[in-house]
């Protein structure tokens, strides 16, 4: 059994609407790039941009565009609240991942002669 939420069938729709829309231009604006190869790359890459722009500001007039301006609003105030390491901490900690690594893939290395020498000298 399946359930599903309803919202407004209008606002879905044009939601739709408004996405393709925003693909369709960002299509345009790509193929435009290439097929107007006689101009400028520096007025073509003008046009691939505000076409980008066109469809962005498309689908942020979407309910899922509008959510997912607000996810990464809320991203930001996040990653302000990280306390960041310091040059030295994250030297230190890298220093010994490298040195953790060495040790364990010495260790995997002996223990692999050690198991190649016991199956050699069973099996002759």
């Amino acid at each position: 059994m399946s359930t599903q939420t309803t919202s407004e069938s209008g606002a879905s729709g044009l939601d739709t609407v408004k996405l393709v829309l925003a693909l369709v231009c960002l299509i345009t604006g790509i193929v435009a790039y290439h097929y107007f190869v006689d101009y400028s790359v520096v007025y073509r890459t003008l046009g691939v941009v505000g076409a980008g722009i066109v469809a962005v500001a498309l689908v942020s007039a979407t309910a899922k565009g509008r959510a997912l301006l607000g996810f990464f609003r809320e991203s930001r105030i996040e990653v302000r609240k990280v306390v960041w390491p310091t040059r030295q901490e994250a030297a230190q900690a890298t220093l010994m991942v490298v040195a953790l690594v060495f040790f364990v893939g010495i260790f995997l290395w002996l223990l692999d002669m050690l198991l190649f020498w016991a199956i050699t000298s069973i099996t002759g």
